[in-house]
C-alpha cells in the first residue's frame, strides 16, 4: 500500500477520510478539514539547556505518532522525574498507526526531564526525555 500516495490524494482531493482495501487489508486515513491531527496540539515549551550538555541524553521520538506515558489510561506512568532507569526499561509507548511502540531507554540515567505531555502529538525526533548519565 503506498500511504504517502494516498495522503498526497486526500490532500489534493480536499477529503477528510479515505478506506482502502487492498490484498485483505484495509487502511483508513483520516485528518481534520485543516489537514491537522484531530488531538489537540500543545505547544512544545522550549527546553532549558543543561549546565554540562555531556552529563544528558535526550531520548527522541524514532516516529510520528501519539506520546502515551502509561499502559493503560487509569495506570501509573512508566517513569517519573528522579526515577532512575536501566537500558531496555520501557519509558512511554508511541502510537502510530494503531500500533502501540515502546519507547525503551538506550542507557542507564535518571529521568531528569519529560519533554511530551500525555496524549501530545510528538514528530520524528522530538525530544521525548532527558536523562542524566548516571
Amino acid at each position: 500500500m503506498d500511504i504517502r500516495g494516498y495522503a498526497n490524494l486526500m490532500a489534493e482531493l480536499g477529503l477528510t477520510g479515505l478506506e482502502i482495501t487492498e490484498n485483505g487489508r484495509t487502511l483508513r486515513l483520516e485528518r481534520s478539514e485543516h489537514g491537522s491531527p484531530r488531538e489537540e496540539r500543545r505547544p512544545v515549551p522550549e527546553l532549558p539547556a543543561p549546565v554540562c550538555a555531556d552529563e544528558y541524553i535526550n531520548v527522541t521520538s524514532p516516529m510520528v505518532g501519539v506520546f502515551y506515558s502509561s499502559p493503560a489510561e487509569d495506570a501509573e506512568p512508566y517513569v517519573k522525574v528522579g526515577d532512575a532507569v536501566r537500558a531496555g526499561d520501557v519509558l512511554c509507548i508511541i502510537e502510530s498507526m494503531k500500533l502501540m511502540n515502546e519507547i525503551t531507554a538506550e542507557t542507564d540515567g535518571i529521568v531528569a526531564e519529560i519533554c511530551a505531555g500525555n496524549h501530545q502529538v510528538v514528530d520524528y525526533g522530538h525530544v521525548l526525555f532527558r536523562l542524566k548519565m548516571r
